[in-house]
């Protein structure tokens, strides 16, 4: 056991935690008091009681400094040190000997890609996900190795998406501009632009400002409190009826010159070059236009309303504007991260090599994370992985575009599925296996739909690495559950660890909606795992890292954007828990008209409200509601041909085990039964065997089955997507008038008024009345 004592001129503090508050303490104590520094240990630690070292000269310029210096265990200082942080692992003396490093003139500018030393020790790595097989590469360390000028190093062709290769180049979280763009502004250049367009509050950098800012104690428990209030609401461009709301108390400035929202000079020349049919200012519309303004506030944002209509009551899913928004603002920032590092590195070699005099003391710059990972992006299928990745690359730079490693494997790896694969994996032998399907499921799935796989993206100063190793990258990309399968080997094997998303900055999911039908609770459980203090040190050169990621507040400078094509309770409710920025929240509000004009068919559509008090007690008065007052009425029917559609699981489940217990002639058709099962279920129905047939929403949602037979529906509760209450009802048949029963309670308000409109629901919910009939 290793002991640090700092003894002061009057004051004694042997206890390290109470004694020492931050890291950077620790290296300063020798410059910046009085003091003698002790590392002592005991006889059980094997080791020495080293020197008595160190006091710094306070009246005489001429009296000379001594030196620390340690011996003994090197690492059970820091390791007591990080105790304080509730984390293990690292070298105090190794953090010691960087700074002595750097003012000796051995500044890290020098190397390609500027930051956070390599890992050591680290040879385990994932397993390709292909073939579920674990693969163990011998890692060399390369000290000092130019990662960006690695073309002599021949790549070895066993990457997995996690990148495991790429140990030797993990410089984390720095990257030295190169010589083409030399001519680029700096940060400070780019606000002179900015403020010389002429466009008043926006000559201060949002980037600045944003990471800049110190906040108070009392501010910190507000916003780990949350209830923040929307008080500030103006017009959302392109959502007709549709508003943001936001808590800040004014709205971001929407500007059409990237010039004056402080982009980089060469990104805006490089979005000019792909967005050549502009119509508004730089931007393609004016949506497009206000949601990178609001991006750019680096204000947690929630769009509802991702999606375009085009007006044939299909929406777009290939609608791009938005992402490339977003996408413009996370290249923005990664730039100028950057570019910060490089203008800090420079001025520590200035210093180191003289350029200020001996006597000057500059502190080290605080522009990192813990590591190098600032941007991380959630989305549902490979299919739109690979469209985020070719729109990033469409607006990278010509130099970094030029230059991307592993392209073409990534392409086969998240392009469409070829025959073979097809084949294999039991899609029908067809042409167009989509044939018959409605337009926007044809646009959905028209691609890769697996849902399992997580890939680095790393920016060099000569082009971009694809499958790059986690800690080396600058962007992870992953679904939900692929990065669930990451947390849950990190908790059961101690060589996998997640410290990769303790300094996440950006935080993007997209498609919500989709998401929503695989399994929302992956995406609560990566958001719980985002900004954690690492459990190693991962060679992080702790002088430079922000303060407020050591003090454990990184959440609150996380900006978190979140896109859907409607609002549901689950992505609402991690909206407000877990995202706790500093800069506000926004989020859309909108007017909706329903989709009861859709349905071709003459229905006589019943909804029958429940009452419930409590959103902890709906889902039991729901199935008592059922049970008591709606099966009974379809039971002893001689008629058959009902569909019982429920869009929960665990509902369905609860449904199948009553329909069995009251011997009800019923069939199964869920998102889980086999192929042969649900062919013999639909010929049950179509044909009277079975009078009840028990549909699930997410079935609809990955199949979308023309179900024949149909004469009656119960709507156990609306579904999540409004079209498909529309497609279900246009599916009645039969000669007398077809019906359709609905159940629904006040917490199904955001379903309802996507089905029914919102002025009718509210009607509907604020009604004494029980019953409501639609023709």
């Amino acid at each position: 056991m290793t002991s640090f004592h700092v003894i002061p001129t009057r004051i004694v503090a042997p206890d390290l935690n109470k004694g020492i508050e931050s890291w950077d303490s620790i290296l300063d104590v020798g410059e910046k008091i009085q003091s003698y520094i002790f590392l002592s240990t005991t006889a059980l630690g094997g080791a020495k009681i080293v020197e008595k070292v160190v006091k710094k000269e306070e009246v005489k310029e001429e009296e000379e400094e001594e030196v620390l210096n340690f011996s003994g265990d090197e690492t059970t200082a820091y390791n007591v040190l990080l105790t304080s942080l509730h984390a293990k692992g690292g070298s105090f003396a190794d953090a010691y000997a960087r700074r002595q490093r750097e003012e000796q003139g051995a500044s890290s500018s020098d190397e390609d890609d500027l930051g956070e030393p390599e890992e050591e020790d680290e040879t385990a790595v994932d397993a390709s996900e292909d073939d579920g097989a674990s693969i163990e590469l011998p890692l060399e360390e390369l000290e000092g190795a130019e990662d960006d000028d690695d073309e002599s190093i021949e790549d070895d062709g066993n990457d997995d998406e996690d990148g495991s290769d790429d140990k030797t180049d993990e410089k984390a979280d720095t990257v030295v501009q190169s010589e083409d763009e030399s001519e680029d502004e700096s940060d400070d250049e780019t606000d002179a632009r900015a403020a010389s367009v002429g466009q008043a509050g926006t000559c201060q950098d949002p980037f600045k400002k944003h990471l800049e800012r110190g906040l108070l104690d009392d501010e910190i428990a507000k916003l780990s409190k949350g209830g923040e209030k929307f008080y500030t609401k103006f017009p959302a461009a392109g959502i007709d009826g549709g508003s943001w709301v936001s808590t800040a108390p004014s709205a971001p400035s929407q500007e059409k010159l990237l010039a004056s929202c402080s982009v980089k000079k060469r990104l805006e020349t490089s979005w000019r070059e792909s967005h050549k049919e502009c119509t508004w200012g730089d931007f393609e519309t004016e949506q497009q236009c206000q949601f990178f303004s609001l991006c750019n506030s680096y204000q947690d944002i929630l769009h509802t309303r991702r999606l375009v209509n085009k007006g044939d009551g299909v929406v777009n899913h290939e609608d791009v504007t938005t992402m490339d928004a977003y996408i413009l603002h996370i290249l923005n920032h990664l730039t100028k991260s950057r570019d910060l590092i490089q203008k800090n590195n420079e001025k520590l070699h200035h210093t180191s090599s003289g350029g200020l005099s001996s006597q000057s003391v500059v502190d080290p710059p605080r522009d990192q994370g813990f590591t190098r990972p600032k941007v991380l992006v959630l989305l549902p299928f490979r299919s739109s992985a690979l469209k985020f990745v070719d729109r990033l690359l469409n607006m990278v730079p010509a130099l970094q575009k030029a230059n991307v490693e592993h392209k073409d494997r990534f392409y086969d790896d998240f392009g469409a599925l070829n025959e073979e694969d097809a084949e294999a994996l039991g899609v029908p032998n067809k042409k167009d296996p989509k044939a018959g399907k409605p337009a926007d499921f044809r646009a959905l799935f028209s691609g890769n739909n697996d849902d399992h796989f997580r890939i680095g993206l790393k920016f060099t100063r000569k082009g971009i690495k694809l499958y790059s190793e986690f800690y080396s990258s600058d962007v992870i990309i992953a679904s939900p559950v692929g990065l669930v399968t990451r947390i849950g080997e990190a908790e059961s094997e101690k060589a996998k660890e997640i410290d990769f998303l303790s300094s996440i900055e950006i935080a993007v999911v997209d498609f919500a909606d989709i998401i929503l039908m695989q399994n929302w609770a992956h995406v609560a459980t990566v958001f719980e795992h985002l900004n954690k203090i690492p459990a190693q040190q991962h060679g992080t050169d702790f002088m430079r890292i922000r303060e407020w990621f050591l003090n454990g507040h990184g959440r609150h400078y996380r900006q978190s954007i979140i896109l859907s094509a409607f609002s549901d309770a689950g992505v609402n409710a991690l909206f407000h828990r877990t995202c706790v920025n500093h800069a506000g929240k926004l989020k859309v509000r909108c007017q909706y008209e329903g989709v009861l004009s859709r349905i071709v068919l003459q229905v006589r559509q019943v909804y029958e409200k429940m009452d419930c008090t409590s959103i902890a007690n709906v889902d039991d008065l729901r199935f008592e509601f059922f049970t008591t007052q709606v099966f009974p009425r379809i039971k002893n029917s001689i008629q058959g041909g009902t569909l019982l559609f429920v869009p929960s699981y665990f509902d369905f489940v609860r449904l199948r085990n009553f329909l069995k217990s009251q011997t009800a002639s019923f069939a199964l058709l869920g998102e889980y039964t086999k192929q042969s099962d649900i062919s013999r279920a639909r010929s049950w129905f179509y044909h009277g065997e079975r009078k009840i047939l028990l549909y699930t929403e997410r079935a609809h949602f990955f199949h979308r089955y023309k179900i024949r037979g149909i004469k009656d529906i119960i709507f156990y509760s609306l579904p999540e997507h409004a079209n498909y209450y529309v497609e279900l009802l246009n599916l009645l048949e039969g000669n007398e008038a077809p019906s359709c029963t609905v159940i629904f309670s006040r917490f199904d308000n955001l379903q309802l008024e996507r089905v029914v409109g919102t002025s009718r629901t509210k009607k509907m919910l604020s009604s004494p009345n029980r019953l409501f009939m639609f023709m």
